[in-house]
């Protein structure tokens, strides 16, 4: 099996899993923490796995999205269960992956912190401390590398200081990075030109301006560490036309451009696994989405055009849609 640094190289598409939480909801668990079913449901943890292996996926990422200490905290649980929970979490899908019949790679999961931090908020008085942020990470980090995966994951940042600070913390054990991002539709109204930016207003070029050397980097140009580059989620609520499959394709657009408007050569490969559409509640108070399987699979050749190298799904999505993505990708 080749390296993920390997497969990177060969320009077909690489396929990423679906939403994790959404699955689990399927087979009718329902935490304060998803975290929790690494211990308390393995096997349904490993099912899902099993689900996206057998639909396509070529990546499976932990059910460690919300595994940090900051996370357990919130949901009122013990802080000091993250290095058990991450390293059960890595096990499951390291299984699911060793047991497949293709080269399938695991990706250590690492979501944002459960709000706003200090570098963003201005003070400790709103914001999670910045040390606490990255001793989170880290704890994470460690042990994800220690339990044995391929590459990490960080995905749905709202800042670029966050994402900048998780670089800085993971970088130090050596492995293959990816970072994703997650935007939402603004708009220049001087310009009338679109841009997506985060919750924080930070843009595509914030993140790589951040991760090229600034404070929170250590003054290191930590794009030097990292692989991949993308978007995940999607945080339009009122507008389709820039959501799901078109967010994804807009997104990774402009992350296109802002590398080449930086001259950044090798280009980094692109990653874009969006929600399922705009989330909906159905009559029965459920969340549901407006973007099918087939309805997002039509995108698929426009995100290739586009550059996207990775491709998977988030919120919404399920083994159905990579499938029907990996179809549409191989012309099957």
């Amino acid at each position: 099996m080749p390296t993920f640094l390997e497969r990177l190289q060969d320009p077909a598409p690489i396929f990423y899993d679906g939403a994790f939480g959404t699955e689990l909801f399927t087979r009718c668990i329902e935490l304060p923490n998803s975290t929790l079913a690494n211990e308390l449901y393995p096997e349904a943890v490993r099912d899902v796995h099993d689900s996206y292996i057998a639909a396509g996926s070529d990546i499976i990422g932990t059910n460690t999205t919300v595994a940090s200490p900051l996370h357990l905290e919130m949901a009122h649980h013990d802080a000091g269960a993250t290095a058990k929970l991450v390293t059960s979490a890595v096990q499951i899908a390291r299984a699911a992956a060793d047991a497949s019949a293709g080269d399938v790679y695991v990706a250590g999961s690492i979501g944002p912190s459960p709000g706003a931090i200090e570098a963003d908020a201005g003070s400790t008085d709103f914001g999670i401390p910045n040390q606490k942020v990255r001793e989170a990470h880290e704890r994470v980090a460690e042990k994800m590398a220690e339990a044995g995966v391929d590459l990490f994951c960080l995905e749905t940042m709202f800042s670029v200081v966050e994402a900048t600070i998780a670089v800085d913390v993971v970088r130090q054990f050596n492995l293959p990075i990816a970072v994703n991002c997650t935007y939402k539709y603004t708009k220049d109204r001087a310009t009338g030109e679109i841009v997506y930016k985060t919750n924080w207003g930070h843009s595509v070029d914030s993140l790589l301006d951040s991760l090229s050397g600034s404070e929170y980097s250590g003054g290191v140009n930590l794009l030097d560490f990292v692989q991949v580059l993308g978007l995940n989620c999607g945080a339009e609520q009122e507008r389709s036309e820039h959501s799901g499959m078109p967010y994804a394709c807009h997104g990774i657009t402009e992350l296109r451009k802002a590398m080449a408007a930086r001259g950044i050569d090798p280009p980094k490969s692109m990653m874009a696994y969006p929600n399922a559409g705009i989330p909906k509640l159905d009559k029965n108070r459920q969340t549901s989405y407006d973007q099918s399987a087939e309805d997002m699979a039509v995108g698929i050749p426009a995100l290739l055009q586009a550059g996207a190298q990775i491709i998977g799904g988030c919120c919404g999505t399920g083994p159905d849609h990579i499938r029907a993505f990996r179809a549409a990708a191989l012309g099957a």
